[in-house]
């Protein structure tokens, strides 16, 4: 498939199709990579819960790690409905 390279601001770039981008499983970020005259993307395999570690550190030192749940609350799973 050919592609017509177009400006962004100061660069250039190409517009993919966006069944290309669902094909190749393609979301809003790619690893970019050159070998010779080509150029490779790939897509960016997001772990889930990811940067989630992160937070709940920052949560830590915030002291915005309290329970919601009060608890005095039985949250016993043997009364909850499935």
């Amino acid at each position: 498939m050919r592609r017509r390279i177009v400006p962004i601001g100061n660069s250039r770039g190409i517009r993919i199709p966006k069944a290309i981008l669902e094909q190749c499983r393609i979301e809003d970020e790619v690893e970019l990579q050159t070998e010779g005259d080509r150029i490779i993307l790939s897509p960016v395999k997001r772990t889930v819960r990811q940067g989630w570690d992160q937070a709940f550190k920052k949560m830590r030192e915030r002291s915005e790690d309290r329970l919601l749940v009060d608890e005095r609350v039985d949250i016993a799973f043997k009364d909850w409905e499935w």
